[in-house]
């Protein structure tokens, strides 16, 4: 039994611990650039893979395939362990203050079809090495500090369409091939172009395009013309046609501003960005409300005193950044339900993507568990109680009463928000799936917390409802105990790190007092702790089947059913346990004999 403990102790230690080899990469780059304790807060190593980290875009692979961290102000190094991202496509550094040389590892990334390193104040030459990057297109590293010669292997990339590598110290000759190439610039170094030699400094794209204008011009004036005529004889029909029945038509014409009008969502109310902008400050750092994949929330008040929370997206136009505003716009306005956080509004501009909810004054449940400040008021059980009822209604809801359904993915104490009066309201959709019943339910990436993910999302990336059901279960054992889903601390007393082992080895000992969180101090009723409890074990059994719908659960929670479905599970794991231990005997009992003879003889296959 000791041994079975350990090695299961070891698996959770290593999956929880390292994530795999390109987070640690990732984690090395951040800590290389000198990131500050502000920036990248959600680059975790705790995590199953980066691909949830903020400015990391992984393909449908898990393999991490673009890294943009672009005007952060980093004033650190490039750390070699960067070329183990073999899958990378774009490396985005540029606008920061980074020093030290350009790692020679950078040639293992025999993907990478963008590399951008301006602006920096990168020193040394510039590695030979990047010669092996076959499939580069743009190789941008203009405004540094390089020095030497342009290395020849440059010359072999078959895919380069723009090289950048001006205001540098570059001196010597520049491979001629390098002045086929579509889009140069070698200007601010000490090379061999310019008036004094055959080849010019600078690609004349520009002055290429100059010869065409008039017949652009030309045409587009045509076309203009064309549309004007098409526009006004529709009016002309309409108005026409309107007379003709005996009422005047109205007819609304779209007028260019700032925003961007081509998103648009049912009744949700367009924000001016001046709006939001004035509301949070600026975005002004001391009114961040926390952080997550796709951008930081910001609390803001609007003109007419309305408390909101602004999530301002980062990186929009990238594949995760627009996918997670399209998914987040179109899920949660179809969502509609009082345990549901309400989206009030967007923002849109060609540069920007935010989303304007409710302020909730009480925060996460996590923080009414974990974090309070002095002289705040702990959850009560009667509280607690309502919470976990209201959680599973809104869950319920997004299972069975919307279409498409809503799988949420990352179901905790932490993304459960409490209104004016403490009522649960289920937020943060952004690693929400938007499941097609006509569609399958295998994800592309594994998304949420450890401790809180179901053994079958896990191992197979398949996600379902019960995969909700099982995020939910551990939830109402933080509602219980306070804790939370895994803690190393409980090493030192020699129990169970994840919180779902420990709970279920006092329930066995029937220790259910110990169980209960200490702030509750005795408050509480323990047949209704009993019941939760129960609940919470029959949400988190290991076999998706197994575990009820979130609509079985709201009933079992209004105290209809449970009695006999904890019935049928006592049954089923006291057989299970009694396997366990049968077969726990039959290996010590071989483990003995064993020891106990002189020499072993292994057959052939059997």
């Amino acid at each position: 039994m000791d041994v079975m403990f350990v090695l299961l102790l070891l698996g959770c230690l290593c999956s929880f611990v390292l994530p795999d080899p390109q987070g640690d990469a990732l984690y090395a780059l951040r800590s290389s650039l000198n990131a500050s304790a502000n920036q990248l807060t959600d680059w975790n190593q705790n995590q199953v893979n980066p691909c949830t980290w903020s400015r990391v875009y992984c393909d449908s692979n898990n393999n991490v395939a673009q890294v943009s961290l672009a005007l952060m102000g980093f004033t650190g190094t490039l750390t070699p362990r960067i070329g183990v991202l073999k899958y990378l496509k774009i490396l985005s550094l540029q606008g920061n203050g980074i020093t030290g040389g350009i790692p020679k590892e950078l040639g293992n990334l025999t993907n990478l079809n963008r590399l951008d390193l301006e602006n920096n104040r990168l020193t040394g030459e510039i590695p030979p090495s990047l010669g092996n990057l076959k499939k580069l297109q743009f190789l941008t590293l203009s405004q540094n500090n390089l020095t030497g010669t342009i290395p020849e292997s440059l010359s072999s990339l078959p895919s380069l369409i723009n090289v950048l590598l001006d205001s540098n110290g570059l001196s010597g000759q520049i491979p001629d091939q390098l002045f086929e190439v579509s889009k140069y610039n070698f200007t601010g170094n000490k090379l061999n172009c310019g008036v004094s030699y055959r080849h010019p400094c600078e690609s004349d794209n520009a002055d290429q395009g100059s010869s065409h204008k008039p017949k652009t011009g030309i045409i587009i004036g045509v076309i203009v013309g064309l549309v004007i005529i098409l526009f006004l004889g529709g009016l002309l029909f309409f108005w026409c046609k309107g007379r003709h029945k005996g009422y005047k038509r109205e007819v609304f014409v779209d007028v260019a501003g700032e925003v961007d009008r081509r998103i648009a969502f049912g009744q949700l109310k367009r924000f001016a960005w001046r709006e939001l902008q004035i509301a949070t400050d600026n975005f002004s750092e001391k009114n961040v409300l926390g952080q997550g994949g796709f951008g930081k929330v910001y609390k803001g008040v609007l003109a007419d005193n309305t408390k909101v929370a602004v999530k301002r997206l980062t990186d929009y136009e990238s594949p995760g950044g627009d996918a997670a505003f399209q998914r987040e716009v179109e899920m949660i306005s179809v969502a509609v339900h009082r345990n549901l956080l309400r989206l009030i509004g967007f923002c849109t501009t060609p540069t920007e993507r935010l989303l304007v909810y409710p302020f909730m004054q009480n925060l996460s449940v996590a923080y009414r568990l974990r974090e309070i400040k002095p002289g705040e008021p702990v959850l009560d059980w009667p509280t607690r109680k309502r919470v976990a009822l209201g959680t599973a209604r809104g869950l319920e809801y997004l299972h069975e009463h919307c279409n498409p359904k809503i799988i949420h993915r990352d179901v905790k104490a932490a993304n459960v928000l409490l209104d004016e009066d403490f009522e649960a309201v289920v937020g943060d959709f952004g690693l929400a799936k938007l499941v097609d019943v006509r569609k399958t339910n295998v994800t592309t990436q594994v998304r949420g917390t450890m401790g809180h993910i179901a053994p079958e999302y896990l191992s197979t990336g398949k996600s379902s409802e019960r995969t909700d059901v099982f995020g939910y279960g551990i939830m109402l054992l933080e509602l219980v105990t306070g804790q939370r889903a895994i803690d190393f601390s409980r090493l030192e007393e020699e129990d169970d790190v994840l919180l779902l082992d420990h709970v279920k080895k006092l329930e066995r000992e029937k220790k259910l007092e110990s169980i209960v969180d200490r702030n509750l101090d005795k408050l509480y009723n323990i047949q209704e702790v009993e019941m939760m409890i129960q609940v919470a074990l029959l949400c988190t059994q290991a076999t998706p089947e197994d575990r009820p719908l979130m609509s079985e659960v709201v009933r079992m929670l209004e105290g209809e059913g449970l009695a006999e479905r904890w019935e049928e599970w006592q049954h089923v794991e006291v057989n299970r346990r009694q396997e366990y231990e049968r077969l726990q005997r039959r290996f010590d009992w071989g483990e003995d004999s064993v020891h106990n003879q002189d020499a072993i003889e292994l057959s052939g296959g059997r």
